[in-house]
């Protein structure tokens, strides 16, 4: 039950790197934008983050995903980081959360 909890805890501290982390043209953090399809993290403290981005020709494509990597290397516990960049499906403004369609004026 431990190592289950410290899992847990290693989850949410991730979500709160991936909340502070922005895609420089838009005002919204890339978790609430929608570009994290999936944080997995194993009993070893390996963390895997599927994610995408904007466009395919995204003017961050390079460094955005490294942003991921190191502040998340950066959380007490997290032995090992893989940032994982998909296309598939490729983002659209549905992926979203109402927060996010509302701080852009979606909704």
């Amino acid at each position: 039950m431990e190592e289950f909890n410290d899992t847990i805890n290693l989850g949410e501290n991730v979500v709160k790197v991936l909340k502070g982390i922005y895609d420089p043209e838009i005002p919204v953090d890339i978790y609430e934008l929608g570009l994290i399809y999936d944080v997995m993290i194993n009993e070893d403290s390996e963390v895997k983050v599927l994610m995408t981005l904007t466009s395919p020709n995204c003017p961050v494509a390079e460094t955005l995903p490294k942003e991921v990597e190191e502040k998340i290397k950066n959380i007490d516990g997290v032995k090992d980081v893989e940032v994982e960049i998909t296309f598939d499906p490729p983002w659209t403004k549905d992926l979203m959360s109402e927060e996010a369609k509302l701080e852009l004026g979606f909704l």
